[in-house]
């Protein structure tokens, strides 16, 4: 075997190993997603009230989409492989939809939506960026695809045009620190406790903790 072609299997079967999903992939993204599915479950729960506080500005409840979006973007962060960001946040929906919410099977169609979205935000940057910046842009697209469906296809849709405008730019923002920033903080935080040791997140986390002991 010559130096390229040996070169050229090398990185094909470092590119599989990268991609290909483990068992305990599967296993963490399950765990992660049905986690998420029960803070939704509770997050549902407290949302009237919440959207009542925010009511005085029409619309402001758009900060509250966070809330159901972070299940995609850190299950993409943890696993860091095509396909965890649209399993887990499937999964935590399913796992919201069977606890009992108001939205009945619409949960499904909004986590379906939003998981693509949110595993769009890796796709765009090949898989290859799974730092803050990855996070910020998971968590946008997840906030643009549920900003879109709930100024079209909900009760939000009824609201004037300033106020869907208002829920629009939140839920963005929303999915961008909530789900974005809050996600990428979590995942740092476990895997400086040794909780991610089996994923490159913890490699990462030691290898930092090495660099700045040396």
């Amino acid at each position: 075997m010559n130096t390229s072609t040996h070169r050229f299997v090398a990185t094909s079967t470092s590119t599989n190993r990268r991609f290909t999903w483990r068992v305990v992939d599967i296993v963490v993204a399950s765990v992660i997603g049905v986690a998420a599915g029960v803070v939704f479950w509770l997050w549902g729960l407290a949302w009237p009230g919440l959207d009542s506080l925010l009511a005085f500005t029409p619309g402001l409840s758009g900060l509250l989409a966070g809330g159901w979006l972070f299940a995609g973007v850190l299950g993409g962060l943890v696993i860091r492989k095509p396909g965890a960001a649209l399993f887990t946040e499937v999964v935590a929906a399913v796992v919201s939809m069977a606890l009992g919410t108001q939205w009945a099977f619409l949960t499904f169609v909004w986590g379906l939506v939003q998981g693509v979205a949110a595993e769009l935000g890796f796709a765009v940057l090949l898989y290859a960026n799974w730092r803050l910046l990855g996070a910020l842009l998971s968590g946008a697209f997840a906030g643009i695809a549920v900003a879109v469906l709930d100024t079209n296809f909900s009760s939000v849709a009824a609201l004037a045009a300033e106020a869907r405008a208002v829920y629009f730019v939140s839920a963005v923002v929303s999915g961008v620190v909530v789900a974005g920033v809050l996600s990428w903080v979590i995942v740092r935080a476990l895997a400086a406790t040794g909780a991610l040791d089996r994923f490159a997140a913890g490699r990462e986390a030691r290898a930092r903790g090495a660099a700045s002991e040396a």
